[in-house]
């Protein structure tokens, strides 16, 4: 099978307990308390890419370098590239602008020291990056960044800028701006970069509508995902509502070889390599 070019493999740096839908269950002052599974579900993930010639962006927690520093040495060394997801997953709509920005910026130094590379990208935890606080952007070019990934346009109930631009675009802030990819179905955009509807439906029906995008777009396609989405054994959270479990947990136990079949069915670089520099 030829494989297509100009894909964005991305993986947003976080364990089971810091996801957004378990936040009201799980208290940031616990977390020390319950067992770490990131580093090893992201050497796995570093295992599979180096198998398949894959390179792809890291949006790593700054929660997480403090915690695992070799494996940001190892990301790097690897020839990925590294980004911000934040300090400790803390929505941007939740936060003011010096919150913000001293969240992003704690981030930013944490994984610059482990690195010793410049991050120049980052992604809002849980995309939260909307009309009610677009002076995140003012933020992110302040602090040197030159890219975000950190907007969805689709209708959710946790996130979702539905009319905002569906591919790159720069922001008059400087920053560009890399939306998650959408198709467009019946008047309306349907996600199609990853997360629990990747989860959720057979690969099949993923791959068509990848190949879909891919035919009828002249944008470069991205994908995202987490590294507890490939670890099934994971401990299971108690307190969440039906709707969190169930986005949370399906079908855990089949995500590693779906990844598995897309490094297989295409190839995979970075952010930068593909939207910057592409």
């Amino acid at each position: 099978m030829t494989k297509r070019t100009h894909q964005a493999m991305t993986v947003d740096v976080e364990d089971y307990f810091h996801v957004s839908a378990f936040e009201q269950n799980i208290s940031r002052q616990d977390w020390q308390k319950l067992p770490l599974r990131v580093e090893h579900n992201t050497y796995r993930l570093l295992e599979l890419f180096e198998q398949y010639n894959a390179r792809a962006t890291f949006f790593t927690l700054g929660w997480v370098a403090e915690q695992c520093p070799q494996l940001i040495k190892d990301i790097v060394a690897q020839g990925h590239e590294l980004a911000s997801h934040g300090y400790d997953h803390q929505r941007a709509i939740m936060m003011t602008r010096e919150q913000f920005k001293q969240d992003v910026a704690k981030s930013k130094d944490l994984l610059e020291q482990a690195s010793g590379e410049q991050i120049l990208g980052y992604r809002a935890p849980s995309f939260s990056i909307g009309e009610q606080n677009v002076w995140a952007y003012d933020v992110l070019a302040e602090l040197g960044f030159e890219y975000s990934s950190s907007t969805y346009p689709i209708e959710h109930d946790l996130y979702g800028v539905p009319h905002w631009p569906r591919f790159k675009f720069r922001r008059d802030e400087g920053i560009v701006e890399i939306p998650v990819p959408t198709i467009r179905k019946n008047g309306s955009n349907i996600g199609i970069g990853g997360g629990g509807y990747f989860r959720l439906y057979p690969y099949s029906f993923s791959k068509r509508r990848i190949d879909k995008y891919l035919s009828q777009e002249s944008a470069p396609y991205s994908f995202y995902f987490h590294p507890w989405e490939i670890d099934p054994e994971q401990p299971r959270i108690g307190g969440a509502s039906l709707r969190s479990k169930v986005r949370h947990y399906i079908n855990l136990s089949r995500m590693e070889g779906k990844i598995v079949k897309l490094l297989n069915d295409y190839q995979w670089s970075t952010m930068r390599a593909v939207y910057l520099e592409g």
